[in-house]
């Protein structure tokens, strides 16, 4: 059974050293494509609800060729430890 888009989106901080929401959305397009909410907007909205609630933290921001901001996060170890805790592979 498939994991819920937020789930897989948090997981996908555990296997990497940092992404932004277009690294999500590329990351996560072969098995989630279909969904609605696999859009920046929507991602961009999860990835800022995990960092307020403790899970992930900015790293660095730059804006893309189109003068769009790309902020970068990470899981750090304890944010880690509690996406695992909780979502299983």
């Amino acid at each position: 059974m498939k994991k819920p888009l937020n789930y897989a989106i948090l997981k996908h901080f555990t296997k990497v050293n940092e992404a932004c929401a277009e690294d999500v959305i590329e990351a996560l397009k072969d098995e989630y494509g279909n969904y609605k909410a696999l859009n920046r907007n929507d991602v961009v909205s999860a990835l800022m609800t995990a960092e307020a609630n403790g899970l992930l933290e900015e790293t660095r921001f730059e804006m893309d060729k189109s003068n769009n901001l790309k902020i970068y996060y990470r899981a750090h170890e304890e944010g880690a430890a509690t996406i695992n805790k909780y979502i299983k592979d």
